[in-house]
């Protein structure tokens, strides 16, 4: 094991694994319309994740809540579990192991002791294991026009620690819906090593048609990565409309494979990872980051709010 510059821990490569970073591979994103309740929430993740397999996908991504869209802490501490005993994390790795795919559960929601709650993706490895787990930095605390009111950080418990996992064709970053809007975070994650970021959401209707598609583009060239967003959809039985319009951009801002829109479906997109490295020796601005004076005095480094990194975590 090695410590990267950003004191990322990170397995040496040899030269086979370099050569499979370059080895296309596909992705889908299966987006949903999540249930109030967890056990159709599952059944329709399942169903979608199936079709992703079957459609050759090697890497698929869900999106934010997949196992249930409630909005009442209380309710959700009902039916939840903890992340060791959670049935429908359970499922979702038995599915991984038997369709051999890198399944990446956008974000379920798990109980931390008797009254808390994570709002946490999850990586799941082609044998099962739980690969790499991120827990959700930004909490969604907004008043929208028109009486739409949200308060993420009275449900869940914020991270505090930004996320990259091996995956065969490269490395990836975590992050969660809300994130989105904090370049920092992302900055980091590139600088980190990411050649993928993935960003599980649940935007709303009104904030997805004035900013998903020009948000997940900016990040996408900012940083010379593949940005894989998966999404809800639709109007949902607590009364929230989500945008849906699941995207996947590439390296250069192009947008490769897009949801048409809100209906439940999945999208696949074929990922060569060698587009990161030649859009980064076109614009090499990660190289260019530099220490600057914040106004009001004081020196801010160039990735200085971005959170402590880590390589993911395994069992």
């Amino acid at each position: 094991m090695t410590d990267d510059a950003y004191g990322n821990r990170a397995e040496r490569r040899d030269g086979r694994a370099e050569e499979a970073e370059s080895a296309t591979f596909r992705v889908a994103l299966v987006q949903l319309r999540s249930a109030r309740t967890v056990a159709p929430s599952v059944a329709a993740a399942i169903e979608g994740i199936r079709e992703a397999a079957a459609g050759g996908a090697h890497y698929v991504l869900t999106p934010e809540t997949t196992n249930a869209m409630e909005l009442r802490r209380t309710k959700l501490l009902e039916m939840i579990a903890p992340e060791e005993s959670c049935p429908a994390l359970a499922r979702f790795r038995a599915l991984a192991e038997e369709l051999g795919i890198w399944l990446h559960i956008g974000s379920l929601t798990v109980k931390l002791g008797t009254d808390r709650i994570a709002n946490r993706s999850l990586l799941i490895a082609p044998d099962g294991r739980l690969a790499a787990r991120y827990d959700k930095i930004h909490m969604f605390d907004v008043d929208l026009p028109g009486g739409e009111s949200y308060r993420e950080s009275k449900t869940f418990v914020a991270g505090d620690r930004a996320v990259i996992a091996d995956l065969p064709w490269g490395r990836l970053g975590m992050t969660i819906c809300y994130d989105l809007r904090f370049p920092q975070l992302y900055r980091a994650l590139a600088k980190g090593g990411a050649h993928f970021i993935s960003v599980p959401a649940a935007f709303t209707r009104q904030t997805g048609e004035a900013h998903w598609h020009v948000l997940l583009r900016a990040r996408a060239i900012e940083n010379g990565c593949f940005i894989f967003a998966a999404a809800q959809g639709g109007h949902h039985e607590t009364g929230r409309e989500t945008y849906g319009h699941s995207l996947i951009v590439d390296p250069w801002g192009e947008v490769i494979a897009e949801a048409a829109g809100q209906e439940p479906t999945v999208i696949f997109a074929d990922i060569d990872p060698r587009r990161v490295a030649e859009v980064r020796r076109r614009i090499p601005s990660l190289s260019h980051d530099r220490d600057f004076a914040a106004p009001g005095g004081g020196a801010r480094e160039a990735v200085s709010e971005g959170a402590s990194l880590s390589g993911g975590a395994s069992q």
